[in-house]
Formats: C-alpha cells, structure tokens, sequence
C-alpha cells in the first residue's frame, strides 16, 4: 500500500507570480488515480513561496535568467516555511502553444482480465501518433474505457474481456518552451519529476466529483492566458488556450488612465470591478500620474467601464470555444474561475451573463495546515500540482504492489519497446522519491 507522509512539491511558474507549495500526503486514492474525497484524503500544506515573475511572457519563458531568480526566491520561502528541503517538484506550463487531440488505442487483454499493465499499454497505444519533431506529448487523459462491447467505463481494472480501447485526449506543447521550463528549475537544483498542464492541476484542487459527473468547465484566467478545460461523465472532453489573460486587463489600465503598470496592477486589485453598473456613480478613487504628473481623483466607475469591455472580450471567446467544442449544453455544473484576476468585482456576475450558466469562484479544497495561505483562486494551480504529485505518487506505488500477469500465450505477449520494457515515468518518480 501507499505510505503517508511523503512530500511533495508544486511549482507554477506564470506569467506575473511563481508560486512553490509544499505539502505532505495525508490519504489514498479512490479508483481511477484521483484523491479520495473523505477526511483522509487530504494533503497537508506545510509551506508556501509566493513572489513576482517578470521573466515570462503568456506563459512562456521569455527570461531564463529572471525566471530562475524567481523560482529560486519561492522554493527558498517555501523550504524556509516547510522546515524541509526541496528537490523535486512538479512543475506546471501553459501558454497558448498547448494543444489537445483526440486519439484511441485499443490491445488485447493479456489474461482475459484487465490489469493496471493492460490500462497502461492501451494509454501507450493512444500516445503511438505522429506528432512534430518540435513537439512533445505532455498527458494521455482518458474519457472513458471500452471492454469488449461495453462502453463509458471509468475504470476498467478487474473487469474481464478480450479488448481493451479507450477514448482520449493528447495534450501537446512546444518541445522548446517544455525544456525552457525545466532548465530553469533545475538551474536552482531542482528535479522536475512531471511537467504538468496548469488548467488540468486548477481542475484538481477546485473540482468536486459531482461536478466532474455533470459537466463543468474549468476558467483559469492567468497572467497571460487563460486556460479552459471541460468535463464531462466524469473525463476531459476538451482544453483550450487563450492568449489573453489578466495582464492584458492591467495593461488597459495603465493606457486608460496613464499610469504606470505597478499601479494600474495595484488598482485593478483593489478597485477594479468587471461590472460598471454595480459602481455607484459618485465614488472616486485616487489614480497616481506618470513621468511626474501629480496623482489626480477619478471616479472609480471610469476605472469600471475599461475593465469591463476586456473581460468581457475573454468571456466572449471562451463562449465561443465552448460553443464549438459541442459540450455547451452538458456543462450542467456551470464554470468554476480561478486565478487571482477573478477576485475582482462583479466577475461571477459577468461570467453568468455572457456564458448563460452558473459561474462561480474556485478555491482550493481538500487541504490542512497552512490554508490560510493558499485559500483563494490564484493559489488552485500551485494547489493542484502538489494534489496531482500526490496521486503520482499513490499510483506509483500501488502499481509496485500489483501483481505480475503471465500473458496466456506469446501472441498476447507484450512487444519490445512498449512501456513495460523501460523504466519511464514511474520509475522515475520511484527514483526521485
């Protein structure tokens, strides 16, 4: 079985924060590979580094230099907090040169029952597409499983038949911007045991179950990008990216009232409102000049009306994205936001109005210790990551404990060069561990 106890680091790395939280495992996981939703299930947060990043640029690392300064300032706070030192962690990515792609695999069952080894070389099966040279597979995410003729299995361990297929998305990135990401990690010392989609580990610390069953999207509106992701009977369905993110709100900002970006950032924060009309007309705010000019008053409802047509901007797009992913109408749960752009305002508001269904704001769940400081959207992604390497790690594990399956006969026997035949990811996590 799996220990508790073991520690485990998430890393986002986005385009104005980067972010390192350490936790400790507290629980199992339930079928499928996901944390248990019961008391026991919960990861401990026992650190938290928070600091600026100037070094990327939507997503993407634009300074390799300032970027490692930044990682290296939140894994010192973080270890500092923690009381432990950090060596590896799972690092998140984003960025508008991530793509998803439906694919299916499909092997025969080595022993006329499914085993953890069949579900791993179905999921290799999935991944055995051309792709780019410049290009990388990031994850395999199942939507659902077929055995023999029965279809929309979740999980297919234990169930007997003679073959295996499974529906899935293949999540791809920018082989350049993927090393560029671990380079600067492990420029401070760091291992990087998995980089990871960062709306995916946004999924994980907000989602509950029952929204993942009825249908719901995931919004993380970032720095730089924003970062959508569906679910729905339970699996992705889809995950986009959009190039327009906060910073783009901040940048209006500054133009439309000429100020510098620090203020226009500070302002947005703590006066910015999505929604013009929920600013009454006669309140004002004071807005500090640039290049020397004298701070000025303004009403806040200017500051209202240029937020508000740029978030509008990116709820529209969104709309469309999930108008033409075909999953509009089975998005029951509605949207969950998170990143720190979304505390502002009349966000759920406007969301609510322009998407047509509930909008609502994501915190992280399933968490102890230290919550207080990681109590809020901008903190789900970091969250996340620390909850995916968690169920890594149970994964890893509980695959060591499964017993080996003899295959009936050669021709069901397992080909050279299939997962089985190289350490790969698992023993990698086994080995940094």
């Amino acid at each position: 079985m799996a220990k508790q106890g073991e520690i485990v680091v998430g890393l986002d790395i986005g385009t104005t924060k980067v972010c390192a939280v350490v936790a400790e495992v507290k629980g199992g996981v339930a079928e499928g590979g996901r944390l248990r939703g019961d008391e026991f299930s919960e990861i401990e947060i026992l650190g938290v580094g928070n600091v600026p990043c100037k070094g990327l640029r939507k997503g993407v690392v634009a300074n390799v230099a300032s970027t490692t300064e930044s990682i290296r300032q939140a894994i010192e706070e973080a270890q500092n907090m923690a009381g432990v030192e950090i060596r590896t962690v799972f690092a998140g990515i984003a960025g508008s040169h991530v793509r998803a792609q439906s694919s299916n695999g499909v092997v025969a069952i080595a022993s006329n029952e499914v085993t953890r080894s069949d579900v791993e070389r179905v999921l290799e099966n999935a991944r055995a597409i051309p792709i780019p040279t410049d290009r990388q597979i990031l994850h395999v995410l199942p939507c659902e499983y077929l055995v023999d003729t029965q279809d929309g299995i979740r999980e297919p361990v234990g169930m007997s038949g003679v073959r295996l297929e499974v529906k899935a998305q293949l999540i791809t990135a920018a082989r350049s911007c993927v090393e560029n990401v671990i380079k600067c990690a492990e420029r401070v010392g760091l291992t990087v045991a998995d980089v990871v989609l960062e709306p995916l580990a946004s999924a994980e610390a907000v989602l509950t179950e029952d929204e993942r069953e009825i249908g719901v999207a995931v919004v993380d509106i970032g720095g730089g990008t924003t970062d959508v992701i569906l679910y729905v009977d339970g699996g992705i369905v889809a995950a986009n990216v959009i190039p327009v993110g906060g910073m783009s709100v901040t940048s209006d900002i500054a133009a439309g009232l000429r100020t510098p970006m620090a203020e226009a950032e500070r302002l947005k924060h703590a006066r910015g409102c999505a929604l013009g009309r929920m600013v009454p007309d006669d309140e004002e705010m004071e807005v500090p000049g640039v290049g020397g000019y004298p701070a000025r008053r303004v009403p806040r409802r200017v500051l209202a009306d240029i937020i508000e047509p740029r978030v509008e901007e990116i709820f529209a797009v969104v709309r469309r994205q999930l108008e033409e992913s075909g999953y509009l109408e089975q998005l029951s749960a509605g949207v969950v936001l998170c990143g720190g752009a979304v505390l502002m305002e009349g966000m759920t508001e406007l969301g609510e109005e322009i998407l047509g269904m509930p909008v609502r704001r994501g915190y992280p769940v399933g968490t102890r210790g230290l919550t207080d400081l990681t109590h809020g959207p901008q903190f789900a992604t970091a969250v996340g990551l620390a909850r995916y390497g968690a169920q890594a790690i149970f994964t890893a594990q509980a695959r060591e404990d499964e017993p080996v399956v003899v295959p009936a006969s050669k021709a069901d026997a397992k080909a050279p060069g299939t997962t089985s035949d190289r350490p790969g990811f698992w023993g990698w996590i086994k080995a940094a561990f």
